[in-house]
């Protein structure tokens, strides 16, 4: 059987703007560890970790001299830095196991770029978010992003319970988890606030703080009631 290990991890994403200019990022993941595998030769200012450091970020410039995520994302913001967030891409999205394409406001897929991108530089708050790539689906609706998370939360719960670790079988450490994010989402928002008019990349990561937003509300309000449904087999005895 094969292997995590003996797979290849890319998502290739291409953007086709209305006045025709085309621009594909690819993005290369290792397989076993789904750390990004990006080469730098440029370290622009603003990618500097004091930069808008996240308060909550765990990190030393002493250490880690450059923003993990800024500096793996600064090739994306930069060609977006000149588009409105409305404006319309024919984005196709090429992974080792399907084709995903769709007509769509830049800020929708720019977004689920970033997330990838994001969640795999080595952002120690973002990391919790991690094993999500590894089934990562694009142009996901709401209530798609929070089953997928709450299903990977629960797996790690099971993982940490076979390891004699405590779990978490009340979803409060995910709400937890999803407040550390929504600090981060912010504070990147300033950084690239710093640098961009227009504001297709500021809506991106907006869109991702939303849907952290919804997730942590979701759990902390007990509002998970509409997927009980579907869950009807295994709810009689």
């Amino acid at each position: 059987m094969e292997s995590f290990e003996d797979e290849k991890l890319y998502f290739n994403y291409t953007f086709v703007l209305e006045d025709g200019t085309s621009k594909s990022f690819t993005i290369d993941l290792d397989p076993d560890t789904l750390d990004i595998q990006v080469e730098h030769s440029t370290f622009p200012d603003w990618t500097r970790l004091e930069v808008s450091q996240c308060p909550n970020c765990p990190l030393t410039k002493e250490v880690t001299p450059y923003c993990p995520i800024a500096l793996n994302m600064k090739h994306i913001t930069e060609f977006f830095s000149g588009l409105f967030s409305y404006e319309l891409a024919d984005v196709t999205i090429v992974t080792p196991d399907r084709i995903y394409k769709k007509r769509v406001a830049i800020q929708d897929s720019l977004s689920s770029l970033m997330g990838i991108v994001m969640v795999t530089s080595g952002c120690p708050v973002l990391d919790k978010l991690r094993p999500m790539v590894r089934n990562h689906l694009p142009f996901a609706s709401i209530k798609e992003n929070l089953f997928r998370v709450i299903s990977m939360y629960f797996m790690a719960q099971y993982m940490r319970s076979r390891k004699s670790l405590k779990p978490d079988w009340t979803l409060e450490g995910l709400a937890d988890i999803y407040d550390e994010i929504k600090i981060v989402n912010q504070t990147f928002c300033e950084r690239l606030g710093r640098l961009f008019e227009k504001d297709a990349n500021l809506n991106a990561i907006v869109i991702l703080n939303c849907l952290a937003e919804f997730a942590s509300l979701s759990i902390k309000q007990n509002l998970l009631e509409d997927f009980e449904s579907i869950f009807s087999a295994y709810l009689n005895e």
